[in-house]
Parts: structure tokens; C-alpha cells; sequence
């Protein structure tokens, strides 16, 4: 249906109209990016819509989108929505599209379209299963306006990538009826002991992203007061899940449950240093490697059958990897020689280049391509281990499937390490992450 757009910086050269309006607001044609920001209410309306339109405006200008504010449900047509990268629902309440409306926007998701649901979205359709499981929970109470913290889960995802790990702000903090975490990939989430008024037993998603029926829904329950949308970290905020929902940028948006911190930003107990070279641990808890040839490596304990997931960002044609399956030492060759690399370098040939195993199994390159973020972003690694089996996926999406045949090796027990590679290759890491796995037949 669409492609991924590249980031852009061109300012739109037409004056993009502010407010709401009785019809899709025209605007200059652009080759990058569209977006239909959508305000309809048919229940409590929120005074910061205004607010919340412009402020849309204001960062598609910044990122290359032109950006139709409606209040107008006739523009759900099949034909219409074509035209969009994705449809945000700003703070909309009640029942705002017909039987008819409904059909054309599922359709536009499932042949890949895009949702950012803005606060009151989730006060939306109650009656329309398709979109609850879209917009990922419904709204169930809320206390006073007061302040909170917003603890980030995630922050590979583009909307928490420049977020503190504890996020102190002011908002309407929504209930909801059901947790969406087992459903969708919670990005941030509540702590209720730093407000009053939290009804979700100490597990509260206050923002979460997912893939759904083919298209991509992100959620943010922030945006109720007209301050939000001045405020530079919450504009942040709504960038990068918009820029996410029209695909300019990838991430995994995979549920994301069972997992236990190796490296959780603040420590580095149980990791020991091979080798040359270093890494230094940030106030902001990246991990970013120094000089080398060595490697970084978990000496607590080996693993067997577990899923690893981590995040990592490059800068410039830098060099980098994961070794799995090797034995413990203090010898950063001894990774190389009796493990496998699964390889971070987005330039080199396929066998060693970003996705690959490296020097024995490309990556699928027109994947891994598709699924890549650029030097400068974060990426997400998974690295499933079942038996001989090495499964890698890059920001979700599966980029290899390699099966170790070689008898010299073996991937059943081993450890895990990131590899610093000289002093002209910058790599950061950030939430080393393992799941263990059930032990198939040994």
C-alpha cells in the first residue's frame, strides 16, 4: 500500500491551517508523507484539541509530512485514507464513525496503515471490537490533574529514545479497563506510589505500540492538558510514534514479556572485560564501547535455550557484534574462534554485514533493510537460541536462520558478550535482556 519514507528535514512551503475544521483541511501536495489527524467528539471534549492539531502540524513540518486536520468522519473512505501514512485519533470520545466509516478504516490497517491514538482515543467506540484491540485498552476513570511519574520501559522506541528513564510530568493519568501487555509492547508505564488515584494493581501501560491485523498502532495516554503539547519532551514524544506509524522508522513493537536484566543501566556486576579496550557506562545507562580488539561478556552464568534481546546504535560505519556459544575466557579470540557473531556493520559484504552470522550466513538482506535504522538510531536485536539453532530478528522483523553443522562448535551451552572492535568503531548498548527457554531434546 505504501512505502517507507525517508526522514526529511524540508519545511513545507504552504501555511498549514491551525484548528479544527468541518472538512480535511487542504494542503499543499508533498513526495514524503501525509498524516490525517482526526478530533471528532461525540462525548466530553477536550480544550486542548486546538492545541493538539497544531502541534501535529508543527512536527510534520519539521519531519517532511504535510498533516489534514478533520472533524469530518466523511473523509473515512476507502479511497481517502489511501492517501494517508497514518490517521492519528486526537483525544476523540464516543462513537465518531458510522458502520460504513468503520469498514473503509480497517480495511486502510490492514493493508498497512497507521494509528496514533493520542489520550482520550482510548474514550473512543466501545462498541467496536476492531478498534479496541487497535488502540490497545479503553478508558475506564481518572483521578485530578496531578504530577506522575512515567517510568520508561522501552527506549529503543523512537517516541521514549531521547526520554529519561524516569519521567516526571504533569497530566490527566488514565485508568483502563483491561492491561494491554499481553497484547501489545509497553513502551512506558506508571508508577501509581508517585500519584494518588491508580487502579491497575502497580502494572500500569501508559503508552504501548503494536502490529495489529497488518498495520501499526502506537498509544500514548498523555496529552489531556493544552501544556502537553508545549512541552518539548512530550512533543518528542508524539514525534517518534508517529514517525514510527508511518514507517519512517522501525522498532519492535512485539509483546515483550518473561525477560530478566543482564545489564539493566546502572551496573555492570557479573559482566568481566577480554581483551583490549573498554566500555564506558553513561549517566543515561548506554553502554558504549572503547577501543580494542575485546569483548564484553556475562561470566555469571553460561546459557542454553533462550532468547537474548538488546539495543544497540551505531555512529558512522562502525563496527561491532553479539557473540553467543562460546566458553568462558578471559581471551576475546576464544568468542571468535568457538562461538558465533551475529554481526554489526551495515556496510561491509553480506556474509559480514549487519543481520549476518558472521563470515558463515547473510542476513536476508531485502529484510534486513527494510527493518534497519540509520546510524544514529537505536535498533533492536532478538538472538533466539533453541539447541543448534541461531534465529536472529532486527527491530521485530526476521532477518536470519542459521543451523551450526559444524562439530567444533556448539550453540546448546555457551555465554553471551558484545564486542568493543577498535578505536575508529562507536557502538552503544543499552537493556541487555534474556529469556530462558525450554531445553528441547540434548
Amino acid at each position: 500500500m505504501r512505502t517507507t519514507r525517508l526522514l526529511t528535514t524540508t519545511a513545507l512551503g504552504a501555511a498549514l491551517l491551525l484548528g479544527c475544521l468541518t472538512g480535511p483541511a487542504a494542503a499543499q501536495p508533498t513526495e514524503t508523507g501525509r498524516v490525517l489527524v482526526f478530533s471528532k467528539t461525540a462525548g466530553f471534549r477536550h480544550d486542548s484539541i486546538p492545541d493538539g492539531i497544531a502541534a501535529m502540524q508543527q512536527l510534520g513540518a519539521t519531519d517532511g509530512l504535510t498533516v489534514d486536520a478533520t472533524e469530518d468522519a466523511t473523509a473515512f473512505t476507502t479511497r481517502n485514507l489511501r492517501r494517508y501514512d497514518a490517521v492519528v485519533f486526537l483525544s476523540t470520545t464516543g462513537d465518531v464513525l458510522n458502520s460504513a466509516q468503520q469498514r473503509a478504516f480497517e480495511s486502510y490497517i490492514r493493508q498497512g496503515g497507521g494509528y496514533v491514538g493520542i489520550h482520550a482515543a482510548a474514550d473512543t467506540e466501545y462498541d467496536w471490537p476492531f478498534y479496541g484491540g487497535l488502540a490497545g485498552a479503553w478508558f475506564d476513570s481518572h483521578p485530578a490533574i496531578q504530577p506522575a511519574t512515567v517510568v520508561v520501559e522501552d527506549h529503543a522506541h523512537p517516541s521514549t529514545a531521547a526520554l529519561p528513564a524516569r519521567w516526571e510530568r504533569t497530566d490527566e493519568w488514565y485508568n483502563y479497563r483491561s492491561n494491554p501487555r499481553a497484547n501489545a509492547h509497553v513502551l512506558a508505564s506508571l508508577d501509581e506510589s508517585s500519584y494518588s488515584g491508580g487502579t491497575m494493581d502497580g502494572d500500569h501501560p501508559i503508552a504501548w505500540c503494536q502490529s495489529y491485523q497488518g498495520g501499526r498502532a502506537f498509544y500514548t495516554g498523555g496529552g489531556h492538558t493544552r501544556e502537553s503539547y508545549a512541552d518539548p519532551a512530550f512533543r518528542a514524544h508524539l514525534l517518534g510514534g508517529l514517525r514510527w506509524a508511518t514507517g519512517a522508522a522501525q522498532a519492535d513493537c512485539r509483546p515483550e514479556n518473561g525477560y530478566r536484566r543482564l545489564f539493566d543501566g546502572t551496573s555492570l556486576e557479573g559482566w568481566r572485560q577480554a581483551g583490549p579496550g573498554s566500555f564506558t557506562l553513561s549517566a543515561d545507562g548506554t553502554l558504549t564501547s572503547s577501543g580494542g580488539m575485546g569483548l564484553l561478556w556475562y561470566a555469571d552464568s553460561g546459557v542454553a535455550s533462550y532468547s537474548l534481546k538488546l539495543d544497540w546504535r551505531i555512529t558512522g560505519d562502525g563496527n561491532s557484534g553479539v557473540f553467543v556459544g562460546f566458553p568462558p575466557s578471559d581471551d576475546p579470540w576464544s568468542a571468535v574462534d568457538n562461538g558465533y557473531e551475529v554481526q554489526i556493520d551495515a556496510t561491509d559484504v553480506p556474509e559480514k554485514t549487519t543481520g549476518s552470522v558472521y563470515g558463515f550466513q547473510s542476513a536476508d538482506l531485502a529484510a534486513r533493510d527494510r527493518a534497519l535504522n540509520p546510524p544514529g538510531e537505536w535498533n533492536t536485536y532478538e538472538i533466539r537460541v533453541e539447541g543448534e539453532r541461531l534465529r536472529i530478528w532486527l527491530n521485530g522483523v526476521p532477518v536470519n536462520d542459521f543451523t551450526n553443522t559444524d562439530p567444533a562448535r556448539s550453540l546448546r551451552d555457551g555465554h553471551i558478550g558484545i564486542q568493543n572492535h577498535g578505536a575508529d568503531d562507536q557502538v552503544s548498548f543499552r537493556d541487555v535482556r534474556i529469556k530462558e527457554l525450554p531445553v528441547r531434546g540434548r
